[in-house]
């Protein structure tokens, strides 16, 4: 039993170091640097207005495409619910709703991610990967070559990303960085076709009529949007052998 609770200890003392020296190393980047000191007290006021403290905050993102928005939410790490924080515009655009299927067809994804990379050099100035093609896209697509490379970043130019402008990605980066920073290993990314209420769900059912296999994926989509609406907390997802997503409890 000494020996379990001593392995536990050195266990996350580890990862708190591991976290902290990520942190240490972003920091040697001249823009995120400049991200710090150009947006740091509107990121501490942000988390002062949620009542969230900063070595305590865990972050997730939800974004919809039709309405060209990306919400960031955030809570302690004791807390059982997020909160929102703060509601972005996505300045920019391509392809149509519906998910990514292959490389070239300039889709943002539709699904349930997480932020598996931080880029403090992007071409688009600071930018945070997505684990794109996940689990489902890989079991759905028939394509040889399903792309990737899909981030939230800077700039206002995009092939199937959601650029956010420098100003932007600098606020949302340090949140993110802050969060892994306190030991969050994956930050959640949930990018929904359109905001999921029933009455949004009947027009664009309408209106994308001719492709029969986008409704069944969106009902699917929608059981997690409406976990999410209604707990405001991290989904347990996990994929069928279809590549349906499964919500647990």
């Amino acid at each position: 039993m000494i020996k379990y609770i001593l392995f536990l200890f050195l266990f996350f003392t580890f990862a708190v170091f591991a976290d902290s020296a990520f942190l240490a190393d972003q920091k040697k980047f001249g823009r995120v640097m400049s991200a710090y000191r150009e947006k740091w007290d509107t990121v501490s006021s942000i988390l002062k207005k949620a009542d969230i403290e900063q070595n305590k905050l865990n972050i997730m993102i939800v974004s919809f495409k039709h309405e060209m928005k990306l919400d960031v939410y955030g809570k302690n790490a004791t807390d059982k619910q997020y909160r929102l924080l703060k509601s972005y515009s996505i300045c920019a655009a391509s392809g149509d709703l519906g998910p990514k299927r292959k490389q070239g067809d300039y889709q943002v994804p539709e699904g349930f991610y997480y932020i598996e990379r931080f880029n403090p050099s992007s071409s688009y100035y600071l930018s945070l990967g997505l684990n794109y093609p996940n689990e489902s896209d890989k079991k759905k697509s028939r394509a040889s070559d399903l792309g990737g490379d899909i981030f939230i970043h800077g700039e206002c130019v995009t092939i199937g990303c959601m650029p956010m402008t420098n100003d932007k990605i600098k606020e949302i980066y340090i949140l993110a960085l802050e969060a892994k920073n306190n030991g969050q290993k994956k930050i959640p990314v949930y990018v929904f076709p359109f905001e999921m209420t029933p009455e949004n769900m009947k027009k664009f059912s309408e209106l994308y009529n001719e492709n029969r296999e986008l409704p069944s994926f969106w009902t699917n989509l929608k059981t997690g949007y409406d976990l999410f609406i209604k707990n405001r907390n991290e989904l347990k997802v996990s994929v069928d052998k279809k590549g349906d997503y499964i919500f647990g409890n």
